[in-house]
């Protein structure tokens, strides 16, 4: 069927396929049209309309790897006005009341703020790994912190594996107040029961918050799971 036939609204597709890149992170066309079940051509009209609202932006990919003469394929992701579209309508109002508790209780109390905000990586953890119990520790994290909207995944590292967070609902946010993201980033190693190093941040511009999970941490958790299952029998 010809998609110009009979034109429908565009809104709600396009919306898809910008939640598609704040979900997976920069993607190339067919990826996107592959995801989405849409024709390379209609993803590419969107991204034309998306790339002109400066919802996206064109990126070269990082390692050129491909072989052959032709260029490798352009990848495309949501810009700051493209992550703003997405639940963080009320970032003002955050932002002025962690600079009003700031200026009253001093750092120890925006710091104490953090970690209360970040309580849910404790509760929910423990709950998944009780729910799923031969589920790894990582995937555990995605499971949590994807429920809490940072569209979380698990990727294989150079030294371990990397929890990779697609969105963060706080990331403007966390730009003026690390203190955010260090209590994160705090939670998952209490969690983990080890330490583990945050690479990359979007509140800092980056594309994705990264972080390392060396491989021993899984080794530990691994056999810590295995043997809680055995007391418990």
């Amino acid at each position: 069927m010809d998609e110009h036939a009979q034109p429908a609204p565009d809104g709600p597709t396009r919306e898809r396929v910008a939640r598609a890149i704040l979900v997976n992170g920069p993607s190339t066309t067919a990826a996107l049209a592959e995801r989405l079940d849409l024709t390379p051509a209609a993803v590419r009209r969107h991204l034309e309309q998306l790339l002109e609202d400066g919802i996206v932006e064109s990126r070269q990919p990082r390692l050129q790897s491909v072989r052959g003469r032709g260029r490798p394929a352009r990848l495309f992701a949501l810009t700051d006005t493209g992550r703003d579209s997405f639940d963080q309508q009320y970032d003002d109002l955050a932002v002025a009341a962690l600079r009003f508790l700031s200026e009253t209780g001093g750092d120890a109390a925006v710091r104490e703020f953090a970690r209360r905000r970040v309580s849910f990586v404790e509760e929910r953890f423990t709950q998944v790994v009780a729910d799923r119990p031969d589920i790894e520790p990582a995937e555990a994290l995605a499971v949590v912190f994807t429920d809490e909207g940072y569209a979380a995944s698990v990727r294989s590292g150079p030294v371990g594996e990397q929890l990779c967070q697609q969105h963060c609902p706080v990331s403007h946010v966390a730009h003026e107040f690390p203190q955010l993201c260090e209590a994160e980033t705090e939670a998952i190693a209490r969690v983990l029961g080890s330490h583990v190093q945050r690479l990359a941040t979007i509140a800092h511009g980056d594309g994705v918050c990264t972080t390392c999970i060396p491989t021993a941490t899984k080794t530990h958790q691994t056999t810590r799971h295995a043997t809680d299952r055995k007391v418990a029998r």
